[in-house]
């Protein structure tokens, strides 16, 4: 006999390029139900009549996360809301001892630390990734491999206008992850570079520079080049659009009971 229960979801930030998606997605999901819609815009609007989609139920568009919580008795709550809210948001949520997906960037290494602490302290799973898409994952654990062969590395993320921080998640994780697979040379090449334009080399984590480009007609894309002698090596992934991001979050909704505290990037549960 079929299991019928379906996974009751609270997408935050709702009405967002992303949460739309999702909630198409959850919407579309049969083994998902949408059970609330977040956000700080269209308040009290069907979010059915948002994204253009038929029901015979009416969902209306909330601005209280905690209050959808207590009221739908969400088992996941999907946050895709921006860097100045997020942070609030997760400790809102977990202390109401509902697990999270997290896919808002921007997180410091002190703000993980909180979340672990929260999540610990509160007996709940959150999973948050710098990327959802599985492609962009395999390109960072490319990174990886190839950072063993190669000394120099520079990363160039690119993505829509309205991304509000910089560098990229994903380019800060690549960045991460470059350097620790790598040998650390013995000795530093000093190498002097003039810049007639402050920040003509982009920014810095450990010698690799990461170079940010926000553009209208981009979604989500990052070219990871490595240099060594007579060769250059590209690896590099494209988002063509926002479904790309759907079987990474489905996939995190599939196992975060199973997960345990707050477990950072995608890659922790892809069997790579």
């Amino acid at each position: 006999m079929k299991n019928l229960y379906k996974k009751k979801i609270i997408v935050s930030g709702a009405v967002g390029r992303m949460g739309k998606t999702i909630c198409k997605m959850v919407i579309n999901e049969d083994s998902y139900e949408l059970v609330g819609a977040v956000d700080v815009i269209e308040q009290g609007n069907d979010i059915y009549s948002l994204l253009g989609m038929e029901s015979k139920e009416e969902l209306y568009i909330n601005n209280d996360l905690v209050e959808e919580i207590n009221g739908k008795k969400a088992d996941v709550v999907i946050d895709f809301t921006n860097p100045e809210v997020v942070m609030k948001n997760i400790e809102k949520v977990l202390k109401t001892k509902t697990n999270m997906v997290v896919g808002t960037t921007g997180f410091d290494q002190a703000d993980l630390k909180k979340v672990r602490k929260w999540a610990n302290e509160y007996d709940t799973s959150i999973m948050i990734a710098p990327n959802f898409a599985l492609g962009a994952v395999m390109m960072m654990e490319f990174s990886r491999k190839a950072a063993q062969f190669f000394k120099q590395a520079e990363i160039i993320e690119l993505h829509h206008d309205g991304k509000m921080d910089a560098p990229s998640g994903t380019a800060v994780k690549t960045a991460e992850m470059i350097s620790e697979s790598r040998e650390k040379p013995k000795e530093k090449v000093n190498k002097k570079f003039i810049e007639k334009l402050k920040g003509a080399r982009g920014a810095k984590l450990d010698d690799i520079h990461i170079h940010s480009v926000r553009l209208q007609g981009l979604v989500a894309h990052q070219e990871v080049i490595f240099g060594g002698e007579g060769q250059t090596l590209k690896i590099r992934h494209d988002s063509i659009n926002r479904e790309s991001f759907m079987p990474g979050i489905k996939l995190a909704v599939n196992k975060i009971e199973k997960l345990r505290g707050l477990v950072y990037g995608l890659d922790q549960i892809m069997d790579i």
